[in-house]
């Protein structure tokens, strides 16, 4: 299937040719080729998770502009796997240019308008408009993560046949270095290729069906080591047992023994958060739900290892990267109210973050024109089983902490920057993106603790809780912060092969990073100065009850002996003026402040405002039972000042 470089495009031409005059009794035949030999490492699978490779088909049917994907599994069984969107299908062009192509996309270049995969006039965009997610071609292949033999139907609109490939891969290291052709291709597979009439003309789509899922991924999908662990016999080995709960939420489980049997009764969802009759969004929020039902549970800090199986923790896991809705919506578009404190982040990294307060029914979105990249893949359903994913990160109706600061605290900031003076080469071109930094006592699972990069939507990589290597030693606060970062232009280039990882030496990333940590101070700075606002709040409100309950025992005190219900007691003032007369006004009895309670602060604290009142309270209650005026001046400051000296020494 290689050919040299002059011959290429024919012996393309051909192969396309030879597909659409197959039949299921004449199939074509041909080798899978890769056009560079590192990306023959794909067959062993440059992906680390299965989740990895299930999403990287869920990323090429966005490509293909598809609105829903149907992933459907026989759990808890993990024998078949399979893939359906409703997207533009392949013609017999592009898929023969993906056999013969692997890493070699045709996306973003100019072969991919000429195949109907990319736009038109725009190479990075699919044929509706949508940004592109892959670009070097193997997205497909990562199913070698999970098998070696995949079957595959596609189809565009108006066409009148099916077009079937059936695909057995070749690992790179089966059977040591694969062989090559003349020009240094190595063969990565072997496949067949047919097509098959339908009367169907509007479907479109892609079917990928995955048989014989490799043993490891088989036994990973099942969680068979947690349930050995769960299951083992103590006293086999008293001394490395320990006491293992199974997780709280799962799919069930085979018999060990017998994998077509399963323990229990895996099909009543008596270990899922959702039932049999809810529907798919539904059945997700509960999820959702469950997780964050566990802070005023069993846990106070969640971990999702604790409570998923390994299925579970895999769909949790593809929600978060996928381009997908929000649960319940994102923090850009909520009706916040006064729910949180808000603050927008300025793009000069030395300048304070900007308080803001929204109108009922205003949302940041409308009023700031902040969080549009987060509205990526509103139109785009990806259904697992029972469950319809939605990005799971709830922003409302959190559960309620003993905290200082009950509420959230959210940073919003966007940020533009062009690298002017700076070759494109160096630079890597513009970057855009928008952010949101949330602060909250309690964040569920702890996995979200941590900045997300999102380009065009979606992310390979989980939640990073280094905040890109943050050095700063603020542990506590830091796993109390939830970011994400949503980049609308740059970073492509900063992202490794697998898409899990970044360079952290490529300038979109330097930048990011700058960026985040200057954010994170700032969150630091907000969240200590709303503590220290709400703290003296409350030393305030205290100290005024006490002075109420002062007053009052006052004046209870002169009207009863004065006989008279409606009396209110005398003014007592302590001036700083000790020349003047103690009785100069009628009614009020002034002292000097210095000897009694010293010189008047020029910002007094809720302690030494209520210390005053005691002693307002003490004069009027004194004054009521007529026992200062047979005293002179001197005397009664040397009796206050005593008072006062008494006072203070027993509240030491």
């Amino acid at each position: 299937m290689s050919a040299k470089p002059g011959t290429q495009a024919a012996t393309d031409a051909q192969l396309t040719a030879d597909i659409r005059a197959s039949t299921r009794e004449e199939p074509v035949s041909a080798r899978l080729t890769t056009d560079e030999r590192v990306l023959a490492r794909v067959t062993d699978g440059i992906y680390r998770q299965p989740g990895s490779a299930i999403r990287e088909l869920v990323s090429n049917a966005y490509d293909a502009d598809a609105t829903r994907v149907i992933i459907k599994t026989d759990r808890p069984r993990f024998e078949t796997l399979t893939i359906e969107d409703d997207g533009n299908g392949m013609t017999p062009d592009a898929l023969a240019y993906l056999l013969r192509h692997i890493g070699g996309s045709a996306k973003r270049s100019s072969d991919g308008a000429d195949l109907g995969i990319t736009d038109q006039d725009d190479p990075l965009q699919s044929p509706n408009g949508r940004r592109l997610i892959g670009k070097i071609g193997i997205g497909l292949f990562s199913v070698s993560q999970l098998t070696n033999r995949f079957h595959l139907v596609t189809k565009i609109r108006g066409d009148d046949a099916l077009t079937v490939a059936s695909v057995v891969l070749r690992q790179y290291s089966d059977h040591g270095p694969a062989e090559t052709d003349d020009e240094g291709n190595y063969e990565a597979g072997l496949v067949k290729v047919w097509r098959e009439p339908t009367s169907d003309l509007d479907a479109h789509g892609t079917t990928i069906t995955l048989t014989d899922i490799r043993p490891q991924t088989r036994d990973a999908l099942r969680s068979n080591e947690v349930w050995a662990v769960v299951d083992a016999d103590p006293s086999l080995d008293p001394e490395e047992s320990r006491s293992v709960e199974p997780p709280v939420f799962h799919i069930g489980r085979v018999k060990h023994d017998d994998p077509s049997s399963f323990e229990g009764d895996t099909g009543s969802h008596d270990n899922l958060p959702w039932t049999s009759g809810d529907e798919p969004d539904i059945a997700f929020e509960k999820l959702v739900d469950a997780v964050w039902a566990q802070v005023e549970g069993k846990s106070a800090n969640p971990r999702l290892g604790n409570i998923f199986d390994y299925y579970l923790r895999m769909v949790w896991q593809l929600s978060l990267s996928i381009p997908a809705r929000y649960v319940r919506g994102s923090p850009f578009e909520l009706a916040i109210g006064d729910g949180m404190y808000l603050y927008e982040i300025p793009k000069a990294t030395r300048a304070a973050a900007q308080r803001f307060e929204l109108a009922e029914g205003e949302t940041i979105l409308g009023t700031r024109s902040i969080g549009h990249g987060a509205s990526v893949g509103d139109d785009f359903a990806v259904h697992v089983d029972d469950l319809r994913l939605a990005r799971p990160l709830k922003f409302a109706d959190l559960p309620q902490t003993t905290h200082a600061v009950r509420k959230p605290i959210l940073f919003v900031g966007r940020c533009r920057e062009e690298f002017k003076g700076i070759r494109h080469e160096l630079s890597g071109g513009p970057l855009e993106f928008e952010a949101y930094l949330i602060w909250t006592p309690k964040v569920a699972p702890t996995e979200h603790q941590g900045v997300l990069a999102r380009v065009h939507g979606s992310s390979g990589t989980l939640f990073d809780p280094t905040f890109m290597r943050y050095q700063v030693s603020e542990q506590t606060r830091l796993r109390q912060i939830t970011c994400e970062i949503f980049v609308s232009q740059g970073l492509e280039a900063a992202l490794n092969i697998d898409r899990e990882s970044f360079n952290f030496a490529h300038p979109h990333v330097v930048y990011i990073t700058q960026w985040l940590h200057a954010a994170l101070r700032r969150v630091a700075t907000a969240q200590k100065s709303i503590a220290a606002e709400i703290l003296a709040g409350r030393r305030a409100s205290t100290a005024a009850k006490k002075q109420a309950a002062l007053s009052e025992v006052a004046r209870r005190a002169w009207r009863e002996e004065s006989d008279d219900p409606g009396a209110e007691p005398p003014h007592v003032v302590f001036d700083e003026d000790p020349d003047e007369s103690l009785f100069a006004e009628p009614g009020t009895y002034r002292f000097r402040r210095q000897p009694i309670l010293g010189e008047k602060p020029a910002r007094p604290t809720a302690a030494e405002t209520t210390a005053e009142r005691q002693m307002e309270a003490l004069v009027q209650l004194l004054a009521a039972f007529e026992l200062l005026d047979s005293l002179s001046e001197q005397q009664q400051e040397r009796l206050l000042a005593g008072i006062r000296e008494i006072l203070g020494a027993s509240a030491q």
